[in-house]
């Protein structure tokens, strides 16, 4: 095991979604280095899939990229929940439905060369509607889409973000091995 020996620790930064630490290390071989790392809470990142057979995705702009993205919801795990309670309150404030069934399809680090944050996956179903809940979702456009269209929009580059095709992956993998097509 190739394990790194923190030195010292720093908090640099102390954002409302992010912390970032740098630490001083010591590589196995005794060199030292810094690590940045963004210090982010778990997160859920949800399939919901309607009684038609369509998957529910999110068009929203992302500041980060200055593009709209088409998305999976998702969003962070507060304080005192579970995932479980987070896939709930995230397909309310994203998606205005509130899901039935949860069916947990994995759990996956977003981007561990250098940040914390762990994403748990949802499959969601039994969609009930309701309201948009979250006052930021003025931006976000609903996308039903067939399952027989997310491979090839992952393929495309119309799906390009690490949760969704992640997510969206699994869920197609799982639905292979039940023997369900598409």
């Amino acid at each position: 095991m190739n394990e790194e020996k923190i030195i010292s620790s720093r908090m640099a930064f102390e954002g409302r979604a992010f912390k970032v630490k740098v630490d001083t290390i010591e590589m196995p071989d005794g060199r030292q280095t810094t690590r940045e790392i963004v210090l982010h809470s778990e997160s859920v990142a949800i399939v919901p899939m309607d009684a038609s057979g369509n998957v529910l995705l999110v068009s929203q702009y992302r500041s980060a990229v200055g593009m709209d993205l088409l998305e999976i919801p998702a969003g962070g795990i507060e304080p005192g929940e579970d995932p479980e309670q987070a896939v709930r309150r995230e397909m309310q404030e994203e998606t205005g439905y509130f899901p039935g069934k949860l069916e947990k399809l994995g759990g996956f680090y977003a981007s561990p060369g250098y940040c914390t944050e762990y994403l748990h996956a949802y499959l969601v179903t039994e969609l009930t509607a309701g309201r948009l809940f979250a006052e930021d979702t003025e931006g976000i456009q609903l996308m039903r889409t067939p399952i027989g269209k997310i491979r090839g929009l992952i393929d495309s580059g119309a799906i390009r973000d690490s949760k969704s095709i992640a997510g969206l992956l699994l869920f197609l993998e799982r639905r292979a091995l039940l023997g369900q097509l598409p």
